[in-house]
């Protein structure tokens, strides 16, 4: 049985501890040193857990954290499937991409409260195990971001959908960008509800196992400093609107302020595909608010990501080597065709992601 029911906490070697305190179900990323990242079999065990508690009675509330101050989770095992799509074996990537996706799917359906507890780096695979959830609380120490496009991916695991839904144009900007949030950012952008001290978790988790009872804890949330993204908002707006990549790359270059000079630069760092897919993702998921085509989109260009993406030229660069010099295919989007964002984003027919 991959998570343990009992009132002891379970076994943290497979990288997260799952068990039951009072009336809650609780679950710990238990990986500090790799700032809990998630992996294959902690995103399976996690789902199993949540299935099972989804028929239990004596779990009232589902709550989940991390171990550590520096991470509630900064993304994906991103390594492992590297090297495996080096040797030319992509199943194991596919694999776990549609694992954790359609955790992600349990997670914003689920009929119990689901509270996250956000602390430190919230990225990639962490917005996946959080943000889709009913209570979704940062610290003062929180950090969230969508940096995909950095490494030659797309912000999955459902984040097109949070993106879409984020105010104005904050979406486009977010998913092209990578900008790093703190609390009241995140709180503007969607990706978070409230603002806890660091400092109160331990009395906020005690609360909500004693119970059950997500109210329990309002009292503890405080108003977080001020964010960036407001005063942003109308350049932001502006200059996101535009039709595609290249067009908010010409908008942004010809500007000549220091804001859109930043905010280029940004892009161009990342895979031009990888820009180009995100626009047209975090729009579809606008148009079509679901999590389940959100993640079906995404699936998608994940699916190519490793054979005919820039997933691994990105990893290498980023994570392998880390000499941050990426060689994309294409070495500016206006050298990006159409028929290769199309491609990527083609149906997968029989592949495509079921739930």
């Amino acid at each position: 049985m991959p998570y343990s029911d009992s009132e002891k906490p379970g076994d943290p070697a497979a990288g997260v501890i799952i068990r039951k305190a009072g009336r809650a179900g609780r679950i710990t990323l238990a990986k500090p040193k790799a700032l809990n990242a998630l992996d294959h079999q902690m995103a399976l065990a996690i789902e199993a857990a949540l299935d099972a508690w989804a028929k239990d009675e004596g779990v009232e509330i589902v709550v989940i954290d991390a171990l550590g101050e520096k991470a509630f989770c900064a993304g994906g095992d991103i390594a492992a499937l590297y090297r495996a799509g080096k040797e030319g074996d992509f199943l194991p990537g596919r694999r776990f991409f549609a694992d954790e996706y359609r955790l992600n799917r349990t997670i914003a359906r689920y009929e119990k409260p689901y509270v996250a507890l956000m602390d430190g780096i919230v990225m990639g695979g962490g917005v996946g195990l959080s943000a889709h959830g009913d209570h979704r609380i940062v610290t003062e120490r929180s950090m969230v971001a969508m940096p995909e496009c950095g490494i030659g991916l797309i912000p999955d695991v459902g984040g097109t959908l949070v993106l879409g839904e984020a105010p104005g144009r904050l979406g486009e900007y977010l998913g092209l960008t990578g900008f790093r949030m703190k609390a009241a950012d995140a709180i503007l952008a969607g990706f978070a509800d409230h603002c806890l001290p660091s400092s109160e978790i331990p009395r906020a988790i005690a609360r909500l196992e004693e119970t059950g009872d997500p109210r329990a804890i309002e009292a503890l949330f405080e108003t977080p400093e001020e964010g960036i993204l407001a005063s942003r908002r109308e350049m932001i707006d502006r200059f996101f609107a535009a039709p595609d990549a290249a067009a908010i790359l010409a908008a942004l270059e010809a500007d000549g302020s220091d804001f859109a000079a930043e905010t280029a630069r940004s892009i161009r760092r990342g895979s031009p595909l990888s820009a180009a897919v995100t626009l047209e993702l975090v729009r579809a998921a606008r148009a079509d608010p679901t999590i389940e085509t959100a993640l079906a989109r995404e699936y998608r260009y994940t699916f190519r990501a490793q054979e005919k993406g820039d997933f691994l030229e990105g990893t290498r660069a980023v994570v392998i080597d880390k000499d941050r010099s990426p060689q994309w295919p294409e070495k500016r989007i206006e050298d990006l065709s159409r028929e290769r964002v199309e491609a990527m984003l083609a149906t997968l027919g029989d592949d495509e992601l079921s739930f």
